[in-house]
């Protein structure tokens, strides 16, 4: 009677691996990985966009929100939500929002979520890429010199002109190619 241990196959050679099949699994799982790190990384930056656009709608929202509130549209200064700007709808700008409230709720940034830093509230592509703003502060709810993009991918003009109160913008640049993500598609 054979003891356990001694698990002979066939040809009564003991079972196990020959460095030759590992060699092959290892291969086969390296192929595997190979092929999902791009896939993987197209569902990164597919959640990244969706992030941004999120956030555009959210600021735009908020704009709209301070504005409904006070009668008039924040004073911002500049193009970008800075610090500065961002202040307004965070409520720790007591002059510009002197109820207090809170219009927008925001972290601090991280990679991938977007979010406050110093330079502003910024896209989750990048800690000093703020959103872009502009607002019909004249009322004639038309918006010039905006960002259009005519296939994915293609560069960006400024040219647009949109019947619209509030814009949100940012542009992302990927791999050589330009990403528009708005507010207001």
């Amino acid at each position: 009677m054979i003891h356990p241990s001694q698990n002979r196959g066939f040809y009564g050679k003991t079972a196990a691996f020959t460095l030759i099949e590992l060699l092959i699994v290892i291969a086969i799982i390296a192929v595997l990985a190979a092929l999902a790190l791009p896939a993987m990384g197209n569902a990164l930056n597919s959640a990244k966009k969706t992030t941004a656009k999120n956030q555009a709608v959210q600021i735009a929202t908020a704009i709209t929100a301070y504005e409904t509130e006070y009668g008039r549209l924040p004073p911002f200064t500049g193009s970008n939500l800075t610090s500065t700007n961002i202040g307004m709808l965070l409520a720790s700008d007591t002059a510009n929002n002197p109820r207090g409230i809170t219009f927008l709720e925001t972290s601090a940034w991280k990679t991938g979520k977007g979010g406050t830093n110093a330079n502003g509230f910024c896209d989750p592509f990048s800690s000093n890429n703020a959103y872009s703003v502009a607002l019909d502060t004249n009322y004639a709810n038309i918006l010039s010199n905006l960002p259009s993009q005519s296939a994915y991918g293609s560069n960006v003009t400024y040219s647009n002109t949109l019947s619209k109160h509030v814009a949100v913008w940012t542009v992302w640049t990927n791999g050589g190619k330009q990403v528009l993500i708005n507010s207001w598609d």
